[in-house]
């Protein structure tokens, strides 16, 4: 008999981003399981003070300090901007839980964010009407997307967001100096400038939660933006041999020597991200390979390991689009959302944030987690609430 905490690990993954609105693909996560989340309070006071990415490194950190401290278990998450969420087995729960605790102290202390974290069972999810499915995306050998499926981590992350004192879901800080393993995060590459105008970062979700809805939802929005596109998703993606640019010294010095200094000074760790990164910006332009890193190889490999599109219960996308096809887009999801049909948030910048966590570049385990600049997810996140908040009349799909 497969032991619970294997059950992410034994999934068949699926080989295309389409896959994610097919039923077929999703497996009940057993109830057992937890729903872990790290969220930063008072995010858009942070964006609007100019700290977007912080709060993406802060938001990265909450996946790099559990994947770190439950090294021997498979793991499925999802990066939110300001925040990430997992999905645990119960023998990772404890490590989980302190890793976060330690987390919490970290972000406030090293960039002045609060982070607020929380762990709910699966089966109290389901207790209060919400299911949790998921999908393994395979993005290239060794690396793999989860994408979830019903409305249990919407559930989840309202719960942590209107809990107060002493409630069950909440993750107290530590009380103790002990750092968060943050090893493999890093944030060295440039921003992805837009080649065709303009990023566009898109939320969006069913305003029919069941299993129908959410099928039709994800197959007509992405269907649509096909369309308006002229080209398959894949190819606005804002990750290409055009916008991968290395800089040295690299812009996230700072940003990943107060992340990742553990017990070194931050001085002595700035040492070592100058000396490592240029190594790897002399490899970089020279297409050059010096032990495990190889420039063009690596290059290939990110281009695959982005999560610029994903399904979490909501369809969120990171896209590099023209202003006409920008319009286009958000007047088609406004007539949907008009019509009842579904609710959305979008965000318009000039360029896409990159933050990578590297676990092993022998074994080309890496991803690479997409947001639009100055606000990206956390900014169209808050035209969605907007709109839940004043929900028109449900009208299902055909």
């Amino acid at each position: 008999m497969a032991r619970s905490e294997d059950f992410y690990r034994n999934l068949l993954p699926a080989s295309s981003f389409a896959q994610a609105s097919e039923l077929q693909y999703y497996e009940r996560v057993p109830d057992d399981w937890s729903v872990v989340i790290g969220d930063i309070r008072g995010s858009t006071a942070a964006i609007s003070a100019g700290q977007y990415k912080s709060v993406n490194m802060v938001g990265a950190a909450v996946i790099t300090s559990v994947l770190n401290a439950c090294p021997d278990f498979d793991i499925p998450f999802v990066f939110g901007g300001d925040g990430g969420t997992l999905v645990v087995p119960p023998a990772a729960l404890a490590e989980t839980r302190e890793a976060l605790a330690r987390l919490q102290i970290h972000a406030k202390s090293m960039f002045g964010l609060d982070l607020r974290a929380g762990a709910a069972t699966v089966a109290a999810l389901r207790a209060g009407g919400h299911d949790l499915r998921v999908m393994k995306l395979r993005l290239s050998e060794n690396n793999h997307l989860a994408m979830f499926a019903g409305s249990g981590l919407t559930y989840a992350d309202d719960w942590l967001k209107r809990a107060g004192p002493g409630d069950t879901i909440l993750i107290e800080p530590s009380m103790e100096d002990d750092l968060p393993d943050l090893e493999g995060l890093s944030c060295r590459w440039q921003p992805l400038k837009s080649q065709n105008g303009m990023i566009l970062t898109i939320i969006s979700t069913s305003a029919d939660q069941s299993q129908q809805g959410e099928r039709a939802h994800f197959f007509n929005v992405t269907q649509e933006l096909i369309r308006t596109l002229g080209a398959p998703l894949e190819l606005s993606s804002p990750v290409s041999d055009q916008t991968l640019r290395f800089r040295w010294p690299p812009a996230g010095l700072d940003l990943e020597a107060r992340a990742t200094a553990g017990s070194q000074s931050r001085l002595r760790r700035k040492l070592d991200i100058l000396l490592q990164s240029f190594i790897q910006g002399t490899l970089e332009f020279f297409n050059g390979r010096a032990g495990y890193y190889d420039a063009p190889k690596y290059r290939e490999e990110m281009r695959h390991n982005t999560d610029f599109e994903k399904y979490d219960g909501m369809l969120r996308l990171v896209l590099d689009v023209t202003i006409e096809q920008a319009a286009q887009i958000d007047a088609y999801l406004h007539g949907e959302y008009r019509a009842g049909r579904l609710y959305y948030g979008v965000h318009s910048a000039q360029e896409a944030l990159m933050t990578c966590v590297v676990f092993s570049l022998q074994e080309s385990r890496h991803i690479h987690f997409i947001d639009g600049a100055n606000g990206g997810f956390a900014l169209a996140a808050m035209d969605l609430k907007a709109q839940l908040a004043n929900r028109p009349a449900v009208q299902p799909y055909a």
